[in-house]
């Protein structure tokens, strides 16, 4: 039957069946167009909400939208330069995922782009930033954040395997994360974390000490003795004095010699003058991985800040390979600072320093033969003489002797008694003579002994040595030559600090105190002390002395914090140097 007997012709069947059909094919395009113009547009509304710039392509066939953001590398603001932006969170942070580290304020470098091609908004991913680990562990610190021990312990035995969501830091209320580990998405390899912050967990402020800083206490100020002064006695009245008189060229000379001086001398004081402010301020000194970075006098009681604030002159105590006089300082210091509420611990002391302190290195005789300990106080380890005992048996042998010859000469003849009296005392002045010289080279022969037996005597550890030096310290009654004076209400600490302090000051004071640290350590690693470093510490005694006492602080310190946070979070650091935040 035709179209035309049925009363339908193709037309119809064409209007009624192909284009139902074909806006049936179209619907998926229309619906792929609409779904994808949504999802730009929320996309565009995120970016524009974190103020973020990127580049947007979408392909409305495939429902396809590509972004392309920016990559970062990020450094904490300067603490002192932009106080305001340090210490306040980003009025708007981003909210899409891996953008947590917009919560804070950066100082930001574009180092690259990353284009994503996502089908919906919440498939969009913000690129991670590149950070120093150490940088932003410090920051998190300074803001009030608390480390998280079993954190930490975990992230240095399995590294990039430590499991998502791991707390590295907690809010200063430690009900909440600060510093997590996130997802390994977009890492490249890099350790993946990821932050979160409050305003109200800011416990701190810019008048806090930053972390990896330390404050020197300046010395305490010893008063000068009170001494009488002689006013001059004026001329009485009517008393001649011209023949005293100069003359008025001589005075005019005078004026400008003194005018001359004075200029010269005005230099000199402001020199003076800065010195001594120095050596009564607070210095702060900021060390990091590599030692010390810088150091600041400040007057004592005045707020951590930009104010008023002088960096001094460091280079003598950087770290260098042809001295050691920086890592000494730098590994001291940090003993100093992980002692107290500072937290510090970025440095790591290098392990030939950590074994050293902890070894027993002075023999106990060698404390006795440079008088700082009594021979009682030490266990026995010296020959034994009984001088006393000797002298009175050489005197009563050469009474004896006297005796004799008093006895065989009453029996002689004037003229043989005269002769042999004659011999008697010729024969004992050479006998007091040769007893003398006999008396000397024993003494000499026992002494030599005594500092033989002494370098071989039973070794004592640091920390009694330094108890022994400091009371040696304490009551010695020879001025100072090196110009510390130890008061008896000084801790240990409190000495340490005093003395750090005045090797940021004094160069050739830190340069000789570092030669000590360096001939004690180098007897201690090439079997024992020799006699002539038992006559370096003689004549440098005081010297020694001190030393000890920052030994000692070293020990106490490995002692203290070994196998604790302190050394999980200084083998982390040293690991992974540039993390990736987000």
């Amino acid at each position: 039957m035709s179209s035309t007997d049925s009363g339908y012709s193709a037309t119809d069947i064409i209007t009624y069946i192909g284009v139902p059909l074909a806006v049936l094919g179209v619907l998926p395009i229309l619906y792929n167009t609409i779904a994808t113009l949504a999802a730009l547009s929320k996309i565009k509304r995120m970016l524009r909400h974190g103020r973020l710039t990127a580049l947007t392509r979408s392909d409305v066939v495939n429902r396809v939208i590509e972004v392309e953001l920016p990559r970062y590398a990020v450094t904490p603001c300067d603490r002192f330069a932009e106080t305001e932006l340090y210490w306040k969170l980003a009025r708007q942070p981003s909210s899409i995922p891996g953008g947590s580290w917009t919560t804070f304020n950066w100082q930001a470098r574009a180092i690259g782009a990353k284009t994503q091609r996502v089908e919906y908004a919440d498939q969009l991913r913000q690129p991670q930033v590149d950070v120093a680990f150490d940088q932003l562990v410090a920051y998190l610190l300074d803001l009030g954040a608390l480390p998280e021990a079993h954190g930490w312990k975990l992230l240095r035995s399995t590294g990039l395997w430590t499991p998502t969501g791991c707390s590295l830091m907690k809010s200063p209320d430690g009900y909440h994360d600060a510093l997590t580990i996130a997802p390994l998405d977009d890492s490249d390899g890099h350790l993946s974390l990821k932050a979160k912050w409050s305003s109200d967990w800011t416990t701190r402020d810019f008048s806090s000490l930053p972390p990896y800083w330390i404050r020197l206490p300046p010395p305490p100020i010893i008063e000068p003795t009170v001494t009488e002064t002689i006013e001059p006695v004026e001329p009485a009245e009517g008393s001649s004095t011209s023949a005293d008189e100069p003359h008025v060229d001589d005075v005019e000379k005078g004026l400008e010699q003194k005018e001359k001086s004075s200029l010269r001398k005005q230099s000199l004081d402001s020199v003076q003058k800065q010195a001594e402010k120095n050596d009564r301020a607070t210095i702060t000194c900021q060390i990091s991985v590599d030692g010390l970075i810088s150091a600041m006098s400040q007057e004592e009681g005045a707020i951590f800040s930009s104010a008023d604030v002088q960096s001094l002159y460091i280079e003598h105590l950087r770290v260098r390979a042809s001295k050691n006089d920086g890592v000494w300082f730098a590994s001291i210091a940090t003993a100093y600072g992980t002692t107290s509420q500072t937290v510090l611990w970025n440095y790591k002391i290098p392990d030939e320093i950590l074994n050293f302190a902890r070894r027993d290195t002075v023999p106990c005789g060698v404390l006795a033969v440079l008088d700082v300990v009594d021979d009682s106080q030490t266990p026995e380890w010296a020959t034994s003489y009984d001088a006393a005992e000797e002298e009175r048996e050489l005197f009563i042998r050469r009474s004896n002797e006297r005796h004799e010859a008093f006895v065989s000469e009453s029996r002689m003849q004037p003229a043989q008694r005269d002769a042999a009296v004659r011999d008697r005392m010729h024969r004992e002045i050479n006998q007091r003579m040769q007893d003398t010289r006999d008396r000397q080279r024993r003494e000499y022969q026992r002494r030599e002994t005594r500092m033989s037996e002494a370098l071989q005597s039973p070794k004592w550890d640091t920390k009694l040595v330094s108890q022994h030096n400091l009371r040696w310290l304490r009551e010695r009654k020879e001025p100072s030559t090196v110009g510390v004076n130890i008061g008896a209400s000084l801790a240990v600490r409190d000495i340490v600090g005093m003395l750090l302090h005045r090797m940021v000051l004094d160069g050739e004071f830190a340069s000789s105190i570092c030669k000590i640290l360096d001939l004690w350590k180098a007897w201690a690693e090439n079997g024992g002390m020799r006699r002539s470093d038992l006559e370096a510490l003689r004549d440098k005694q005081e010297l020694f002395a001190l030393a000890s006492l920052l030994v000692a602080l070293v020990r106490d310190t490995v002692t203290a914090h070994e196998g604790t946070l302190s050394l999980d979070l200084q083998e982390c650091l040293r690991i992974w140097k540039t993390v990736r935040l987000g």
